[in-house]
């Protein structure tokens, strides 16, 4: 009884570290995706099972962990529309409508694959502790379990290359481990500003049998913001900050 609870004794510090070495490098992979603040310019193309597509493009700002805006640039039907995210919750402003309404990180603002909590994507490290679950040749492994029931996703497992740490697969799994989506993070590319990352994400789901989505990053730079601008009473100006 006292030996088990020597190798406990000892091996518990061993585990906590590991568990910060992990949340680690999960902070790692958030600073290698994005600035803190930036600006971007994107697009989503979602194909359906028949081939027919649909491409949306996006003016998008972000500020610190917790302001995210987005600005519809095409297609012509959503120009001018916005959506902002403060933490957890999320609006969307359509022109020539009273005020904004509320939109869950689940729903789909485009259709497709990606959801509204996909497109407007914080930091990984705000929303979930990691742990190490294994490593292949060249990628580490890690685990993630969301801090609180509002984030989109319960758990996430994630491959993180062991050389540049840069991310490349992503699997999102309900409480009751059904697997959502994968998402694929692909086809690096320098930004400028020392950001290189992955410019294309594209996503599929056993859900949604045919159907995939790809998000391409066409110009990212780091930008600062005033909190004026991640307001309710600012979303249908957003254009104004191009």
């Amino acid at each position: 009884m006292k030996t088990a609870l020597f190798i406990v004794l000892i091996l518990t510090p061993g585990l906590a570290l590991y568990a910060q070495d992990a949340n680690a490098l999960l902070k790692t992979v958030d600073d290698n995706l994005m600035p803190e603040s930036y600006e971007a310019y994107r697009k989503i193309i979602n194909e359906e099972p028949n081939g027919s597509k649909k491409e949306f493009s996006f003016y998008t700002i972000k500020k610190g962990k917790d302001k995210i805006a987005l600005l519809y640039l095409a297609p012509a039907s959503e120009k001018g529309r916005a959506t902002l995210r403060l933490g957890e919750n999320m609006w969307l402003y359509i022109p020539n409508v009273n005020k904004p309404v509320r939109i869950t990180s689940l729903q789909s603002i485009t259709g497709g694959v990606f959801n509204n909590a996909d497109i407007m994507q914080l930091e990984y490290s705000v929303e979930y502790d990691a742990t190490f679950a294994g490593e292949t040749g060249s990628e580490h492994i890690l685990d993630l379990k969301a801090k609180n029931k509002t984030v989109a996703y319960d758990k996430l497992k994630m491959w993180v290359t062991k050389d540049r740490e840069y991310l490349r697969k992503v699997e999102a799994y309900s409480a009751t481990g059904l697997l959502i989506k994968t998402l694929e993070f692909k086809e690096d590319k320098d930004f400028g500003n020392g950001l290189v990352r992955p410019s294309v994400v594209e996503t599929y789901s056993p859900l949604y049998k045919g159907y995939r989505s790809y998000l391409i990053y066409q110009r990212i730079k780091p930008r600062k913001f005033p909190d004026e601008v991640f307001t309710l009473n600012y979303m249908g100006r957003l254009g104004e900050l191009r």
